[in-house]
């Protein structure tokens, strides 16, 4: 009502160019990604390959008990450390998104707030009661998505400490078997 068609194509040039933002970081989290299974594959292969071939060098039991225990921490130090660059990747396009979705929402209320203004001054008189509690309604909701939005980061930051903790017990975990492994043989 209020929009001019120059605000219009505005409006959806910027629209575009935030889904433009989106799809972008979509394909580069996915590239990395590719790029990480990738590198993984070619690096378990020929992980696997060295240790068939230590295991057919094996020649009695404490030597294969010796070896199992040796190969396992590397192996596992490897899959702790390839969790925790997918995790890194999938935190990273989070808060890439989150920022974009932060920017058009702070746009869409700034464009809101100066709609209701330009309404409030065409409004026939009488009417300051009715824009007052829209504006109350939408600094709720705004309220509401700042809380949301905290209380989100909170937990990102509390799951990446609880990632942090669990990778480091696993790999100690896991040395500490192999230490007592070799000790045994």
């Amino acid at each position: 009502m209020f929009t001019t068609p120059d605000q219009f194509a505005s409006s959806n040039k910027a629209n575009v160019e935030a889904i433009l933002t989106l799809a972008n970081t979509a394909f580069a989290s996915a590239e990395r990604l590719a790029a990480l299974n990738l590198n993984t594959a070619r690096a378990i292969l020929e992980d696997s390959v060295a240790s068939s071939k230590a295991l057919l060098g094996v020649k009695d039991i404490q030597s294969f008990v010796a070896l199992q225990s040796t190969l396992a921490q590397p192996a596992a130090e490897k899959a702790v450390a390839y969790s925790r660059s997918i995790y890194e990747i999938a935190t990273q396009t989070q808060e890439e998104v989150s920022k974009i979705v932060e920017s058009q929402f702070a746009e869409a209320n700034k464009n809101v707030a100066s709609a209701l203004d330009k309404a409030a001054k065409n409004a026939p008189a009488g009417s300051d009661v009715a824009v007052a509690a829209v504006k109350s309604a939408i600094a709720a909701a705004n309220s509401a998505y700042d809380s949301m939005t905290k209380a989100a980061k909170q937990v990102a930051e509390i799951t990446e400490a609880n990632v942090a903790a669990a990778t480091s017990a696993t790999v100690k975990a896991v040395g500490s078997a192999g230490a007592k492994a070799k000790k045994a043989a």
